[in-house]
């Protein structure tokens, strides 16, 4: 007894939900067999066998609510769309309703039985509502009715000969089509609460699977922008330090150096990764993707005069993108030049990466994962990505578009406005004015504008 009370306890909330309203459907036809067949044993005259058939009326009543108990639950897993199998409950709970049914006719057709039809009737209400409903659950609504309709008629039938007049025979067709409503009220409305109980656990689960899909997408997208332009690197610079082992070890050795810093640096930005914590920083991206792209001898261009003024969040995904564009530089072309421009205009920022050198035949993207996680990130904020050719024969572009809301971000005229007062007060205490960068192969920067 405790065991199996631990085990309903140990149980989901939906399953308990479940076995709560089966159980209360097994009981309920108790609350009307019991009183009711009280009452017809009190009320049944002892003389003539009347009392005998009252009993074995209510003993025949009681066996169908108990061997209709598993016919009942088979019913409730077929109308959830459990496949079961009734096996032989249905034969053996219509016998003994025919035998309930011929025991009631008996009773009425005895002497003084008939007085006792009412009390019947109220007592068929118990008997019935396990078969009946078990039926229910199992046809169409339609066909439900059309057999309650038929059912109720019929069974009017066999009364007649017991000498129930015209008005009994009516109100037994009356209250049979009544106990068929009430039935169908009580099971077929469990049944249907008990499918959508279940239909939202299955949604629950469902949910629950695409979230973890959801994570796994996002750790396996931001494993490709942390380790893909890291790996690349790290190839280049390995090929280089190779390259440079017996002309200068010298330089070899700080290739090498360095190579050993981006794995150290991948090491921690993984972890990083892991813990759901990571953030890309543009001014840090700017920087790397500067010395990447120099190593591998491309001219460089960085004109981020808005960068600065950016809201965090929209400064973290522009980040990103600098760091797929650098590594699809590196994979899919020979570039000689690249440029990055960041503006804002009309509202928006927009960040264009362009290159030269594509090879014959290959997107900038290489159809890898990279542009459609970046488009994933840049959605968040309502952003767009473009890519395709550039302004040039074999060039490509890389277009990131973010709209800026008005709290906390300048226009146009106030970001130019704010660049040149900066630079006034920058030059009055003698402080440099930031301009664009060129980088070139060999790795001295010139600039393009500005003071310098």
């Amino acid at each position: 007894m405790l065991d199996s009370v631990r085990r309903i306890r140990s149980q989901s909330k939906v399953r308990k939900i479940d076995l709560y309203t089966r159980v209360g459907s097994y009981v309920v036809p108790w609350f009307f067999l019991l009183p009711q067949g009280a009452l017809l044993l009190k009320d049944t005259p002892a003389e003539g066998g009347a009392r005998l058939l009252a009993w074995l009326l209510c003993g025949l009543g009681a066996a169908v609510c108990l061997t209709g108990i598993p016919l009942l639950s088979r019913a409730f897993d077929r109308y959830l769309g459990r496949d079961v199998a009734f096996r032989w409950w249905p034969a053996v709970v219509g016998v003994l309703l025919l035998a309930t049914l011929a025991t009631s006719v008996a009773l009425t057709s005895v002497e003084h039985g008939a007085e006792t039809v009412g009390a019947q009737m109220l007592l068929g209400m118990g008997i019935a509502m396990i078969p009946v409903g078990s039926y229910c659950l199992v046809v169409r609504k339609r066909v439900f009715a059309l057999s309650a309709v038929a059912g109720g008629a019929l069974l009017a039938v066999p009364y007649w000969p017991a000498g129930v007049p015209f008005s009994g025979l009516l109100a037994i067709g009356v209250m049979s089509l009544f106990i068929c409503g009430w039935v169908m009220s009580v099971v077929r409305v469990s049944g249907w609460m008990l499918g959508i109980v279940w239909e939202v656990d299955a949604a629950r689960a469902v949910q629950a699977r695409l979230a973890v899909a959801e994570e796994r997408l996002r750790f396996g997208r931001d494993m490709h922008d942390v380790l893909g332009r890291n790996l690349a690197v790290i190839a280049l610079k390995s090929e280089l330090a190779v390259r440079l082992a017996e002309r200068d070890p010298a330089r070899a050795l700080e290739q090498m150096t360095e190579v050993q810093r981006m794995a150290q640096d991948s090491q921690r930005e993984l972890r990083e990764v892991v813990r759901g914590y990571r953030e890309a920083d543009l001014h840090t991206e700017l920087v790397g993707a500067r010395g990447v792209l120099s190593a591998a001898g491309t001219e460089c261009l960085i004109d981020d005069i808005a960068g600065e003024e950016l809201p965090a969040a929209v400064q973290s995904v522009l980040a990103w993108v600098v760091r797929e564009g650098t590594t699809n530089v590196l994979r899919h072309a020979d570039a000689r030049r690249c440029s990055m421009r960041l503006r804002i205009s009309r509202g928006q920022v927009v960040l264009t990466i362009e290159n030269d050198g594509l090879r014959d035949g290959t997107a900038g993207g290489g159809g890898g994962s990279g542009l459609a996680g970046l488009r994933e990130r840049l959605t968040t904020l309502g952003g767009t990505l473009t890519d395709g050719p550039g302004g040039g024969k074999g060039t490509f572009r890389l277009t990131a578009k973010v709209p800026l809301t008005e709290t906390g971000t300048e226009t146009d005229a106030e970001a130019e406005a704010g660049a040149e007062t900066r630079a006034e007060a920058r030059a009055g205490t003698g402080a440099p004015v930031p301009a664009p960068v060129v980088v070139t192969a060999g790795g001295a920067g010139r600039t393009t504008g500005g003071n310098a």
